[in-house]
């Protein structure tokens, strides 16, 4: 499949908001989105790191209508506030792309109570979707359908989640590698994906009686030079030399690169409702591993981690 930002159409009047949008691939997907017309929010932890990054887009676009939503995704709290906030500034939105992540960093807490790659790979996410849905779903009824949509950062990196997919007995995962707790939390938004797709896709109960059509992809955006790296050097040289080795090779792209299947799945004309609920990698370059584990495709896994999901969230207060 060929795609470029350049073929996006005007977005003008359209409403995203991108998490982790002050770097990496979420920088350029704020960017190309903004090129087009969209009216962005940028979430960052950082207020600094943020404005700078607007400023720096709107040095090549002045006309660039972005705004800064502060959110911590290891902060809970944050992530009500930021979409409680953000919810008495518009009246539609058409475009969510839960792009931050960390990548194999050291166990650690956070302050909810969670391992820090699982809430902020997943839960945050799941916590922040939660509270904008009803907004994406009022816009979504008065819209074509593929008017409105989700799409969730995932990674091949799912390929190594514990066996079983999900270990349930013990999410933290603490006596395990990091890159183990980063697989699991990686599968988690594949079958969030799936989850909402079912839920709200094309075909669905939802779809069909008019309450609002969504479409929703899992995005692996490929080997991609991020801050990422900065994380993977702590959790081992051995990863390291990998990746040098593959920059060696040109086999890692540029961050703009990786934004291109977020793009794509996000506001291209050109993504088929048939297309919702899949796992993307549109570039599909040698050696790069596109298809996905069995748990990623086990339907009841999806409906357990939704079920535990729900359940924990709504008795911690998170969500109602």
């Amino acid at each position: 499949m060929t795609f470029h930002p350049d073929t996006l159409p005007d977005l003008k009047g359209k409403v995203f908001i991108v998490t982790g949008g002050n770097s990496g691939i979420g920088y350029y997907t704020v960017a190309h989105l903004a090129e087009h017309g969209a009216h962005v929010y940028m979430c960052a932890r950082s207020p600094e790191k943020g404005t700078a990054a607007i400023a720096n887009i709107k040095k090549m676009q002045p006309s660039a209508n972005i705004d800064l939503l502060k959110m911590d995704l290891m902060d809970l709290t944050s992530v009500v506030v930021a979409a409680k906030h953000f919810l008495t500034l518009e009246t539609a939105l058409h475009g969510l792309v839960n792009n931050a992540g960390i990548m194999a960093t050291p166990f650690e807490m956070t302050k909810d109570g969670h391992e820090a790659q699982w809430q902020t790979n997943y839960l945050a996410h799941w916590v922040l979707t939660e509270h904008l849905l009803p907004l994406m779903l009022r816009t979504a009824k008065t819209l074509p359908p593929g008017s409105v949509r989700i799409v969730n950062l995932t990674s091949s990196g799912h390929l190594g989640a514990p066996k079983g997919g999900i270990n349930f007995k013990d999410l933290s995962l603490k006596d395990s590698g990091p890159w183990l707790r980063y697989g699991q939390s990686k599968l988690a938004n594949i079958l969030h994906t799936k989850t909402l797709h079912k839920t709200y896709g094309p075909g669905s109960p939802n779809a069909r009686n008019g309450e609002g059509e969504i479409w929703v992809s899992s995005v692996h955006p490929g080997l991609v030079e991020t801050n990422l790296a900065t994380s993977v050097g702590e959790s081992g040289l051995g990863m390291m030399r990998v990746f040098s080795v593959l920059r060696m090779f040109g086999l890692i792209w540029p961050a703009d690169n990786g934004s291109w299947t977020s793009l794509f799945c996000a506001a291209s004309r050109d993504m088929k409702a048939e297309q919702s609920g899949t796992y993307f990698e549109i570039f599909r370059r040698f050696g790069e591993p596109r298809w996905q584990s069995g748990a990623a495709k086990d339907g009841n896994l999806a409906e357990g981690l939704e079920e535990w999901t729900e359940e924990v969230m709504r008795k911690e207060g998170w969500v109602r």
